[in-house]
């Protein structure tokens, strides 16, 4: 089957980028929600993508993003892929993906079935799936806030698109939702942190040897 592909997000120093290139994760997250602890400038975000090594994909996440805001990352930000996290429609992430020619990532929030046929709508537009836990309505932000959902809603299932696992994964239930899903993809941003916003080198390290 190969090895699963590893996300790492909200990524805010050099030496975070270092600890994920040495533990051999494929993405490397770079978060520009302002209410996010793992928020970063788009200076921020320029500087940590030139110091990435070559082959570690670079990720935007943004949130109903308007144009304006995508014109000025994209134009600074050296980026493999956009990820958006926000309430976009299909209308929207296929206008994104025209305008600014990189591969889009939607985000998808999941609580229960009623909340997958969003992602075969998804997958027909976006190149990438994430299937995130969705957030508490009271949340103030759409992801990264270590909750879980139901992975059996997703045995058996499968998409147009690859697709990603995220929400609430530790190095210590990363493989079992990897074998209850089958997901060759799996991202984290709160699981592998010593508190919001603070990465912690060994346990990316200890995440990505669990994930395989």
């Amino acid at each position: 089957m190969g090895q699963v592909r590893v996300k790492i997000c909200g990524l805010r120093t050099a030496a975070d980028v270092d600890a994920v290139a040495a533990a051999g994760a494929a993405y490397a997250g770079f978060n520009f929600f302002p209410k996010s602890p793992r928020f970063v400038t788009v200076e921020e975000a320029r500087a940590l993508a030139l110091g990435a090594p070559e082959g570690l994909c670079k990720v935007a996440l943004v949130v109903d993003a308007e144009d304006a805001a995508l014109d000025a990352i994209t134009a600074a930000v050296p980026l493999d892929m956009l990820q958006l996290h926000g309430h976009e429609t299909p209308a929207r992430v296929a206008e994104v993906k025209a305008r600014y020619g990189l591969p889009v990532m939607k985000v998808i929030g999941v609580a229960g079935e009623a909340d997958l046929a969003a992602l075969t709508e998804f997958s027909l537009v976006a190149d990438q799936i994430l299937i995130d836990a969705k957030p508490p309505k009271d949340a103030v932000l759409p992801g990264g806030n270590g909750l879980t959902f139901d992975w059996r809603l997703l045995v058996g299932r499968k998409w147009l698109k690859p697709w990603m696992l995220a929400g609430g994964l530790t190095a210590g239930n990363v493989a079992e939702a990897i074998r209850l899903t089958g997901a060759r993809q799996v991202d984290v941003a709160s699981g592998v942190e010593s508190a919001p916003g603070v990465k912690d080198a060994a346990r990316i390290a200890d995440f990505v040897r669990a994930a395989g």
